[in-house]
């Protein structure tokens, strides 16, 4: 921490000492910009790590407390636990990163320093702030418990207030190298930075990060139970860990919902800033990239799905819902090939010539985004409302779904017929109709099946163990597709450092084929999990022996409870 600082304060030296310097150096071996590469996607995923899990936290937290039910406070007082040393490693990277700009990058360091320095300092003070904040939330849980509860949930809120401010200074360097703002012709700064950090893509990545972080550290809350599932030594241990398991799925997937349209709000902003640069993300030689990202989004709804139906088996009154099944496995298969389909092709010209194009005439519409959200249309095992409206209730929440599909499907058919740039534009009519549904659905839910009739408790820890590795495996595949995203964002700039004002004149100044960006990706992502794992040794470590002997006990969670359903 105190390098951190010392190297912020001499920033303006350093930046004087770069104009003199040569404009690239070659790191050994790899490459600079694979040594960047590396180390970026490192640090961004440790930095999701130690946004998105305090963010799952406090919310769940917050249900302890609100429900006065120990299990949530207990779960929340494990995650909180697993940051501290992905802070360390989060600010070790960091600073490593910086290095490397420093010293293989020093113009363009030098730039970017010229026009964001006032913010080096706020981001300083912002990661100082939420890492103390943290301590002081984790080490006060049983001192700030009873009535001053409201006090230490109040520090969650304030160290993910703080860790969403350091996001948002973070992404007004990246984007502002995608759609610069606030710049003269020259690229020198016109007024106060402020114009330079409201470009035309912050808001929409701020969005879009903020909702994947709390996917992720769902995502990440799941693999660390599922972790500990399989190590458990007692049926206390594995019902206590499918639980948590459960509700870390549960928040991913809620979460991951909206994420797309998130997507596609950055994707319209994308076009509007430089209509070029949205047709080379989206119909240029990144096309494919999306094919790659439809897959995996198959994979984790797929994956989730999955997850979902072997626990009903540990719920007593699902066997109504099982005939289902099949069903919705037609469903999401269908969804999943219109969502897959790609719309240009890569092939030869006597395949486009007896194709009669680069379209197909038939599978060609499905290529398109509007058709593609047509395919994405989206608690009730154990619980019987007694509820006298019940009926009314339930006609209303089909009525809203209705009338989503309704629009949904008006505008992806309609999306054949227009250009690109108003077809982008349909998905936000799109997306408006599906949260509303949402909206209407939980809004009459909730109060629907308050006190409902139980048809048994929940057996927690008797799921099959083959769902502990589906956890994992969304918690990777999440992980991949968030660096995938990121060499798509990154790689539309082309052979820019900042787009159409500084230029890459480096031996590396050349955007990777998707395979080997791929390939760098799987590379990365490898060396991430393998340091979350001792992540998550450490974070069992301390609990060799009775766990009531650390200051936080677990609670008794076999046998389950019919309202965590």
């Amino acid at each position: 921490m105190v390098a951190l600082l010392t190297l912020f304060s001499a920033l303006p030296a350093l930046a004087q000492e770069a104009a003199k310097e040569p404009a690239y150096r070659a790191f050994p071996l790899i490459g600079s910009r694979l040594a960047v590469w590396a180390i970026a996607q490192l640090h961004l995923n440790f930095a999701a790590f130690i946004l998105g899990v305090p963010i799952f936290a406090v919310i769940i937290e917050a249900i302890g407390w609100r429900t006065r039910d120990a299990q949530y406070d207990w779960l929340s007082h494990e995650l909180v636990k697993l940051t501290f040393t992905a802070f360390s490693t989060t600010a070790l990277l960091g600073a490593f990163l910086l290095f490397l700009f420093i010293g293989y990058y020093p113009k363009f360091w030098a730039y970017m320093t010229s026009i964001f320095f006032p913010t080096y300092g706020i981001y300083a003070g912002l990661f100082f702030a939420e890492t103390f904040t943290v301590y002081i939330w984790y080490y006060g849980w049983d001192w700030l418990s009873g009535s001053r509860k409201w006090i230490h949930v109040s520090l969650g809120v304030l160290s993910n207030v703080f860790g969403t401010a350091i996001l948002l200074v973070a992404n007004s360097w990246v984007t502002f190298m995608m759609s610069p703002a606030g710049v003269d012709d020259s690229g020198a700064l016109k007024g106060s930075v402020w114009g330079a950090i409201n470009n035309f893509t912050w808001m929409p990545i701020n969005i879009h990060r903020l909702i994947a972080n709390i996917v992720f550290g769902g995502t990440i809350a799941a693999a660390y139970a599922a972790f500990r599932f399989l190590g458990a030594k007692t049926d206390e241990e594995r019902a206590r860990y499918d639980w948590m398991g459960y509700i870390g799925n549960f928040v991913a997937l809620s979460a991951f919902i909206v994420l797309p349209f998130a997507g596609y709000y950055l994707g319209r902003e994308i076009y509007a800033f430089n209509q070029t640069m949205g047709i080379t993300m989206m119909g240029g030689f990144m096309s494919w990239l999306w094919i790659i990202q439809a897959i995996l989004i198959g994979v984790l709804f797929m994956g989730s799905n999955y997850y979902l139906w072997l626990g009903m088996e540990r719920i007593p009154g699902s066997e109504r819902y099982r005939r289902y099944v099949p069903m919705l496995i037609g469903i999401l298969a269908f969804g999943f090939m219109v969502w897959a389909t790609p719309r240009s092709m890569v092939i030869t010209l006597d395949e486009a010539r007896a194709m009669g194009g680069t379209h197909h005439p038939v599978l060609g519409f499905l290529g398109v985004m509007s058709a593609k959200n047509t395919a994405v249309l989206y608690r009730r095992a154990n619980k019987v409302s007694t509820k006298p409206w019940v009926t009314t209730g339930m006609a209303i929440q089909w009525a809203a779904l209705g009338v989503a599909a309704a629009i949904v499907i008006f505008f992806g058919v309609y999306g054949y017929f227009v250009e690109s740039l108003v077809r982008i534009g349909f998905s936000v009519y799109q997306v408006l109709a599906v949260l509303g549904a949402i909206v209407v659905v939980m809004a009459i839910d909730i109060p629907m099946f308050k006190g409902a009739r139980s048809t048994g408790a929940i057996r927690w820890g008797t799921i099959a163990p083959r769902s502990q590795y589906v956890l994992i495996l969304l918690a990777v595949t999440f992980t991949w597709l968030m660096g995938l995203m990121g060499f798509a964002r990154s790689g539309i700039r082309q052979h820019w450092h900042v787009y159409g004002l500084m230029r890459d004149n480096s031996v590396d100044a050349v955007t990777p084929a998707i395979g080997y960006a791929a390939n760098m990706i799987t590379v990365v992502t490898i060396a991430f999990f393998a340091l979350v794992l001792f992540v998550f040794w450490l974070g069992g470590l301390g609990e060799k022996g009775k766990a009531e002997a650390h200051g936080h006990a677990a609670p008794i969670i076999a046998g389950g409870s019919d309202r965590h359903s």
